[in-house]
């Protein structure tokens, strides 16, 4: 009853229910655009074609964005090329200096980096476009386009950017207007899309005798377990705790109060699984289109489910675990911060003592939650390839279909017990994702 009343809260404030609703009507519309085919493209051809690829660097990306990219509409290239220039601006933060300075002017700095963050999207956009338009010139002797040549390439270049640049523009309104991040609601919403065919396909092999009720019934009790895990690890966190000294301004005593610093487990969230199967896919890709007998071989060995692949997904995921924790967790600044405002952990010393103490922890918790990731992504190659699963559950889509559904609800918890109604759960608070 607790969470019926919960949700028949929602309804009673007006600005949340308003921002529910409004945050439907743009997935709503992202996912009718997903529908819309690109002009001049024999879309069913190659639709036919990108399901027989299977572990294809094009198949990888078509999961994120619900389908489009495989019928290539007009989202065919989804919010990807928007997550793309957003972690080469990150990137760019730690190398470039001015860059730098300009994310810690605070909001006036931010807004610049989100302004060059839309032109890379653009710029990212353009050249994925156009090469998708002559890649599909190139692929079966034409067979997938109606009429190639420049003003097909000049079209599909300006239909795909177009579409890229308008659904940056509904993940800007609905983190604006609505509830939720827009740009990880528009990539959940992709995913989701694939559950009901996954579902209907799992039915259909039931039906045929190809896979067993108890089988069905053991994936339906994993992925539970699978979903509880991935919910406590992103949840958690290792609390450090700080002190502040007192200080005595005039006639006030100011600080002396004690606080903790959070540092999650999993700091570099599902960057890591995105870069290494990106890196992975890629070469592999390219080689299925080079008709020697050794590329071949070698995109045979770097498909999923092999030996060679899995034991390189992983080293890769523990590689950007690291190298992305680096980036956005500098326990120099921090302990530069600290000693600055009169803060220090308990029997720590001030300044190096402190960052090589903070380093040591996030050390540590980096190689846990590259464990966690790895197990997470690994799942899906052993159900697809050994047990023949009719659908991808795991890996990066869950890990992100999840992260975002807690911090949705965690946002509706906090309108709610801000205007003193009891939230989704009575013991304590959800905390979203940070980052």
């Amino acid at each position: 009853m607790g969470l019926l009343t919960s949700f028949q809260n929602i309804f009673k404030i007006t600005e949340l229910k308003n921002r529910i609703f409004f945050t439907l009507a743009l997935l709503t519309v992202y996912r009718i655009g997903c529908h819309v085919p690109t002009p001049g493209i024999n879309g069913e051809e190659l639709s036919k074609f990108l399901t027989q690829q299977a572990g294809s660097f094009m198949q990888f990306f078509d999961m994120f964005s619900g389908g489009a990219l495989s019928r290539v509409t007009i989202f065919a290239l989804g919010i990807m090329p928007y997550i793309s220039a957003s972690i080469i601006m990150q990137l760019l933060t730690v190398v470039i200096p001015a860059i730098g300075k300009l994310a810690k002017e605070g909001e006036a700095g931010r807004k610049k980096i989100t302004r060059y963050t839309r032109y890379g999207t653009v710029v990212i956009s353009a050249i994925q476009s156009f090469g998708i338009a002559a890649g599909l010139e190139s692929m079966s002797q034409g067979a997938f386009v109606q009429n190639p040549g420049w003003p097909f390439r000049l079209i599909t270049m300006i239909t795909l950017t177009s579409g890229t640049a308008f659904i940056m523009w509904l993940g800007e309104q609905i983190t604006e207007r609505g509830i939720g991040n827009g740009i990880s609601l528009i990539i959940f919403a992709g995913i989701v899309a694939r559950f009901p065919n996954a579902i209907i396909s799992t039915v259909r092999l039931v039906q045929a005798g190809e896979l067993s009720i108890f089988f069905v019934l053991f994936l339906v009790a994993m992925m539970v377990a699978v979903v509880a895990g991935i919910i406590l690890m992103e949840r958690g966190q290792r609390k450090i705790p700080v002190q502040y000294a007192k200080r005595v301004v005039g006639r006030k005593v100011y600080g002396g109060q004690s606080t903790h610093l959070p540092l999650k487990i999993n700091t570099a969230g599902v960057i890591p699984p995105i870069f290494a199967s990106s890196i992975i896919m890629f070469p592999a890709t390219v080689a299925g289109f080079i008709a020697i007998p050794w590329v071949q071989s070698a995109a045979k060995q770097l498909s999923p489910g092999t030996i060679f692949h899995t034991i390189l997904y992983v080293g890769m995921i523990f590689f950007f675990a690291y190298f992305y924790t680096a980036i956005v967790f500098n326990p120099v600044d921090i302990a530069d911060n600290l000693k600055k405002y009169g803060g220090y952990v308990p029997g720590i010393r001030p300044g190096q003592k402190t960052s090589e103490y903070l380093y040591r922890v996030l050390t540590r918790l980096t190689f846990v939650g590259a464990i966690y990731l790895a197990i997470i992504c690994v799942i899906p190659e052993i159900l697809i390839t050994r047990f023949r699963v009719p659908f991808y559950f795991g890996g990066t889509s869950l890990l992100i279909a999840v992260g975002v559904a807690l911090d949705t609800v965690s946002q509706i918890e906090s309108h709610l017990v801000t205007r003193s109604y009891e939230g989704f759960l009575k013991k304590g608070r959800l905390r979203g994702r940070k980052g």
